[in-house]
């Protein structure tokens, strides 16, 4: 990771709604996402998106399909 320039470094940042995304490490984090932890290249945030974010489905989403699920059992 020391080879990267501020420019080539990367986050993992989550929303509210769990859904990941990549930012560059060196800007603030938008509003409504917060840096999950793990910084890095590109590849590597890519990578740990791919294993984390397995469910595309918003939390709100997931939540009310729960719901009904409970409901209709």
């Amino acid at each position: 990771m020391s080879d990267l320039t501020p420019e080539e470094l990367f986050a993992v940042v989550v929303n509210t709604e769990e859904q990941y995304s990549l930012w560059p490490a060196h800007r603030e984090v938008p509003d409504g996402w917060r840096q999950e932890g793990t910084t890095g290249s590109r590849e590597a945030c890519l990578a740990k998106i791919s294993e984390t974010w397995t469910d595309m489905r918003p939390l709100s989403l997931r939540r009310e399909m729960d719901r009904q699920a409970h409901q209709a059992s």
